[in-house]
């Protein structure tokens, strides 16, 4: 193979991929999509398999800025559950309980007067 065959290589599989990676988007939003009955999914889905270039660009002109919009709620969805999740695992136990627990620990001799009070202030923060 000559260089400019390689170079020539390296192009059609990069277009190859970025069609993939487009594809694959599209399929993702037609699913994603709630308003959209089957039947139509089903033509978009052959659409795709038949006249897969054409297709794509049809879809991504068409339904472009409610592809964007999709996406963006669901991102905002999984952001939110991502927020909540932090939060509740990040605050499982209540003001009371951890003072509790580091009134538990100063007793025990674990820790001192002046990192009890940091603890406890850190609680009612």
């Amino acid at each position: 193979m000559s260089f400019w065959e390689i170079v020539w290589y390296i192009v059609i599989v990069f277009a190859f991929m970025a069609y993939l990676m487009v594809l694959f988007q599209i399929i993702g939003d037609l699913f994603r999509d709630r308003e959209m009955s089957a039947v139509v999914k089903a033509v978009w889905v052959i659409a795709l398999i038949v006249v897969p270039f054409l297709a794509a660009f049809i879809y991504i002109v068409a339904r472009g800025r409610g592809m964007t919009e999709r996406h963006m709620a669901e991102m905002a969805t999984m952001q939110k559950q991502t927020d909540a999740y932090i939060r509740d695992v990040a605050s499982s136990a209540t003001p009371t309980e951890q003072i509790a627990k580091a009134q538990q620990m100063l007793d025990a001799g674990q820790i001192s007067q002046p990192e009890y009070n940091r603890l406890k202030e850190k609680a009612l923060a």
